[in-house]
């Protein structure tokens, strides 16, 4: 059954003073759930909105990260919009700005004020490399930080690094400050008191990397391996006889047996000490994609499909845009912008008995008092 109650963040008032990618992508997951959200950009606009043209004539990335949010255009260098920021501000519970480390201090709205003036406010800054460092005055850009964090070293072929293929810093960042406001959301419904929330793109990427991190300083330093896992095997690519991509994953000794007795059809594989263990397959990775791509040759994509899930072994096919714009498994929802509706993939929670609506993506507007 559906039902109508109100969404969890209705009533919540968010000011945004934000452009780009990771902070309007945590402010819209808010928008999302009931907040209204008031977009502050620029009497030019948000820069994002000129990124391309590909959504209904407009920017994929404003399109996607600014559905259901009001906007206002403020210059916030003159009195006057410093006086409108501080008359949303004064009704508003959360805060969350990507200006420039400093830039909102300096505007005359540093903590000291925002403590004094708005005590429940609940501010979030997001940065690059955070308030301290010797890399804190650096601009800084998704790209930027997949760089400098040692990202791109594990992302792509042997030959090269690469940049992973969507904004995975921002996006990563964003989804950071989003659970940290709702945390700081519930401790003031509890305690009455804001907060004061910063977050790094840098900090971000370096607690997601934890685990290459600490192979390299345990004597692994990973290395790029293409469409494979640096830690198991068989964790790759493989192609049948009609050349078509395959992925498979096995996670465990257990499923290891299995494959050898269904799919590659000797059972004794199972339990040869240079494969028994995941800890010998990786050792002898070579060894290991051998056995399975000479078997994958002898079948067609179909068979070897058929038989691996037979087998229970985790598979994937490798898509494209093309792959995922028809895909079966693609839920998706419609919004409405100034240039007509566009089709999104849709968010990911889904919400047992609620049927989620979302608002439309605003044009820009000039400032009309709070």
């Amino acid at each position: 059954m559906i039902t109508a109650d109100p969404l969890p963040l209705a009533g919540l008032e968010v000011v945004a003073v934000e452009q780009a990618v990771a902070a309007p992508f945590a402010t819209a997951r808010l928008a999302d759930a009931g907040a209204r959200v008031i977009k502050v950009e620029r009497p030019e606009g948000d820069f994002a909105r000129g990124y391309d043209t590909v959504a209904a004539g407009q920017s994929s990335y404003f399109v996607w990260l600014n559905r259901g949010k009001d906007t206002v255009t403020l210059d916030l260098q003159r009195p006057g919009g410093q006086q409108a920021l501080a008359e949303l501000l004064a009704s508003a519970d959360v805060l969350v700005q990507n200006l420039k480390p400093g830039a909102l201090a300096r505007l005359g709205f540093d903590n000291a004020r925002l403590e004094r003036d708005f005590p429940r406010l609940i501010s979030c800054s997001i940065s690059g490399y955070g308030d301290s460092g010797p890399l804190t005055d650096r601009k800084a850009y998704d790209l930027l930080v997949q760089a400098e964090s040692g990202l791109c070293s594990i992302t792509g072929g042997p030959e090269q690094a690469a940049r992973v293929g969507i904004s995975i810093v921002d996006i990563a960042t964003g989804a950071t400050a989003h659970a940290a406001i709702l945390e700081a959301l519930i401790r003031r419904g509890i305690t009455g008191r804001g907060a004061r929330i910063s977050v790094s793109m840098f900090d971000v990427m370096a607690d997601w990397l934890t685990v290459p991190l600490l192979n390299h300083e345990g004597g692994q330093s990973p290395q790029r391996i293409g469409l494979a896992h640096p830690s198991i095997a068989p964790y790759g690519v493989f192609y049948s006889r009609d050349r078509r991509p395959i992925l498979i994953s096995v996670q465990s000794d257990r499923e290891w047996v299995a494959l050898c007795q269904t799919f590659l059809g000797d059972a004794a594989l199972g339990t040869d000490p240079r494969f028994a263990t995941n800890v010998a397959r990786v050792t002898n990775r070579a060894a290991t994609d051998a056995l399975l791509q000479a078997r994958f040759a002898d079948l067609d994509a179909e068979t070897a499909i058929a038989t691996l899930l037979q087998a229970n072994i985790a598979l994937a096919a490798v898509n494209d845009m093309e792959g995922l714009s028809r895909h079966p498994q693609l839920r998706r929802i419609t919004v409405d912008t100034p240039n007509g509706p566009v089709s999104l993939p849709a968010p990911a929670a889904v919400f047992a008995g609620e049927e989620r609506h979302y608002g439309a993506v605003p044009a820009l507007k000039p400032f009309q008092g709070a």
